[in-house]
């Protein structure tokens, strides 16, 4: 089935009770994300892509990576979504998190145990945000909403 723009616009006008399209809840609840969390992480001289490599490093997040532990190039590519031309690349991100001794030396790009801890201190924190912007939202009304989100992006990518 096809909607036109015009019906799709009036639809989600009647339901939501006002005209602003889909993607300029995507740009606002993108942007809210990451001020809130750079506001939470900026106490400890952090950004939101700092959290970003510690939670994949901690999480065993995929990475593409046959041994489990990332190169900088690995993680640019899982992470490429969160970076532009201000932030091409993470390698002083993860140089940072390494002066801080939260990043063994290597290539490959494991946690110290100093890090470990940094991680779950902040994953606490980091949570209540999370916690905070779906309170009032169950967890079929989330699951749906990523699938829906999901499911367009695969609409438009195929094309």
């Amino acid at each position: 089935m096809y909607l036109s723009r015009k019906a799709i616009t009036m639809e989600t006008s009647e339901i939501i009770g006002q005209g602003r399209p889909l993607g300029y809840w995507i740009r606002h609840l993108h942007g809210a994300l990451e001020g809130s969390l750079d506001d939470l992480l900026a106490g400890e001289g952090l950004t939101r892509r700092h959290w970003q490599v510690l939670n994949v490093l901690a999480t065993g997040s995929p990475t593409g990576s046959p041994t489990g532990s990332p190169t900088v190039a690995e993680l640019d590519t899982v992470l490429a979504p969160f970076l532009d031309e201000e932030t091409p690349t993470l390698r002083p991100v993860a140089g940072d998190l390494r002066e801080r001794g939260w990043l063994a030396d290597g290539e490959r790009l494991t946690l110290t145990p100093d890090g470990v801890r940094a991680h779950e201190e902040l994953r606490v924190r980091v949570d209540a945000v999370r916690a905070r912007a779906t309170e009032g939202i169950g967890t079929e009304e989330y699951l749906a909403a990523i699938d829906v989100l999901a499911r367009m992006s695969a609409n438009l990518k195929a094309r």
